[in-house]
């Protein structure tokens, strides 16, 4: 399967059923999309497929480098997931344009980076982003952190 493939396939969560028709157990909403932008094809084809396994339904950019544009085009947004370290432009010149846009605004952004320290943590949160997610990405606490993301909490974690 070519990552291509993996963006547009939506893995449905295991039968178990919400009390709220429009959740996943667990809170997830049921047809939440989270766009990952990443260059590196394994790095993305692991995100995609933890988000798969809690039925959320992810898109794929590979550079900050007409983020906007790109996401724009999608029906709903719920979340994007930024690898800060990107070719053309890199996750904070993509962060100032999705500020300043009116339908990305409100959207959570996450910074997703191998670069993880606190001084890195302090300077993603003087530029707006939301959370921090250091790499390499624990699969053990990634579907707790993105249900924590979704909720609204404000997650803040290097890799350790």
């Amino acid at each position: 399967m070519t990552p291509d493939q993996s963006q547009d396939r939506k893995i449905e969560n295991s039968g178990e059923q919400s009390e709220n028709p429009d959740l996943h157990p667990g809170g997830l909403p049921k047809d939440a999309t989270v766009l990952v932008v990443e260059d590196n094809v394994s790095n993305f084809v692991l995100i995609a497929r933890m988000l798969g396994f809690l039925g959320i339904h992810c898109e794929w950019k590979t550079s900050g480098y007409e983020v906007v544009e790109y996401a724009d085009t999608l029906p709903s947004l719920d979340l994007i997931l930024m690898d800060i370290r990107l070719p053309y432009e890199d996750g904070y010149g993509a962060l100032k344009k999705i500020r300043q846009s009116n339908h990305l605004k409100n959207v959570p952004v996450i910074a997703v980076t191998a670069v993880a320290s606190v001084e890195q943590i302090n300077k993603a949160k003087l530029a707006g982003f939301n959370g921090f997610l250091g790499k390499p990405l624990d699969p053990d606490k990634f579907p707790d952190q993105i249900q924590r993301i979704l909720a609204g909490e404000p997650v803040w974690e290097m890799s350790y």
